[in-house]
């Protein structure tokens, strides 16, 4: 049998309204991990009691408790958390390492579906399912590309992560990370598959303050990660036409222009902007000349 030793960790702060539905989904997988550990980031709510709970009945999950910051801090804390959970393990002893969030909900065959992916594509570096998201009586898809794995649930063949040189703590961690894999000749992608289906509990970017406030940092997070000023108007327009409309698009153009003005930080990697840019344009052309 093909190994699938895995190891998952969830970086999860204040999800004590979304952790149990986690829960409950990665206890119903077909395919278990060999360790699921939960990384506590100082929430002020009953999280690490219910992760705790959970610890105490299923001897694969395990609680790692962080001390709190005072505040949530998107991008570059929840990788500061992941990496505190992996320094809990030794990666020679997986195969594969997934980064899950603690407000998702998904099928039994989650996992045993994306190993069959990756077992038929030696390539595939990370790999995901697609997003939806519950509006009203209505499920609803996040709309993402199909060649990035999702930043909610990210599994990673143990060999590419480490070639990668892991996440990085910034926000846009989880558009680096699929850059670098195409740099090195992976492949990510997250697929369309009833199997791989994942409703997230609550919509993308809207865990701290708002989802506009989500949205401007969205946007100063693709001026750090180095993207195109074409590609990032177009990113922009094309986020108009979802919730919030056209204000959340106009927020995420506020983000990166505002990153120019400011002159903010950038990721100092030249070889990965002129691969980022050739990546962004050839989208671009594409579009423009099917």
């Amino acid at each position: 049998m093909t190994p699938r030793r895995y190891v998952v960790i969830s970086p999860v702060r204040n999800e004590s309204r979304y952790i149990e539905c986690t829960i409950h989904s990665m206890i119903a997988q077909t395919v278990r991990p060999v360790v699921w550990i939960v990384v506590d980031d100082g929430s002020t709510d009953d999280t690490a009691h219910i992760a705790s709970r959970a610890a105490r009945d299923w001897p694969w999950i395990r609680l790692v408790r962080r001390t709190d910051r005072g505040t949530r801090r998107v991008g570059g804390g929840v990788v500061e958390a992941f990496d505190e959970g992996l320094s809990q393990v030794s990666l020679d002893n997986y195969d594969y390492v997934c980064k899950l969030d603690g407000d998702l909900e998904f099928g039994p065959t989650y996992f045993e579906r994306l190993f069959q992916l990756f077992e038929a594509n030696p390539r595939l570096g990370t790999a995901s399912g697609k997003s939806w998201i519950r509006v009203g009586n209505r499920l609803i898809p996040e709309r993402t590309s199909d060649e990035f794995s999702q930043g909610q649930t990210k599994l990673y063949r143990t060999a590419c992560f480490r070639e990668i040189g892991g996440f990085v703590r910034e926000v846009m961690w989880d558009g680096i990370d699929c850059h670098r894999c195409r740099m090195l000749n992976w492949e990510a992608r997250s697929f369309h598959d009833e199997e791989l289906r994942f409703i997230h509990l609550r919509p993308m970017g809207s865990s701290f303050r708002s989802i506009f406030h989500g949205r401007l940092r969205w946007g100063r997070g693709q001026y750090f990660m180095g993207t195109h000023w074409l590609y990032a108007l177009a990113i922009g327009a094309y986020r108009m036409f979802e919730r919030p409309y056209v204000l959340g698009g106009l927020c995420i153009l506020a983000g990166y222009v505002s990153g120019y003005i400011r002159r903010l930080e950038r990721y100092d990697d030249p070889e990965f902007r002129r691969h980022l840019h050739r990546w962004q344009l050839s989208r671009l052309r594409a579009i423009v000349w099917p």
